[in-house]
């Protein structure tokens, strides 16, 4: 009965198969973590202040301070920071 209005609009779901969990592993991680490191610190009162205190950890921390594995254990700032004066020395050399 769930499936009959996909086939009909021949729409594919964009979940996986029982038992195959990893599609959504990335966000449910980053949930979880949004939730330790942030969320259970605070009473929330309403949609908008859950709006606030999320927009401001993923953009005064998650964003620029909290270190990353896939940064080579940087902030996103430090690495890009890296990323661009290796991009300058670079320049430099060739053209040079």
């Amino acid at each position: 009965m769930y499936q009959k209005p996909f086939k009909k609009q021949r729409m594919i779901r964009s979940y996986s198969k029982k038992a195959y969990p990893w599609d959504n592993a990335c966000i449910e991680s980053f949930h979880a973590l949004l939730k330790r490191e942030w969320i259970n610190r605070f009473k929330i009162f309403n949609y908008t202040h859950a709006y606030k205190l999320i927009f401001e950890y993923i953009e005064t921390f998650y964003n620029t301070i909290r270190i990353h594995s896939h940064c080579g254990y940087l902030s996103p700032t430090e690495y890009e920071e890296q990323y661009l004066e290796k991009l300058e020395k670079n320049a430099v050399k060739i053209a040079s």
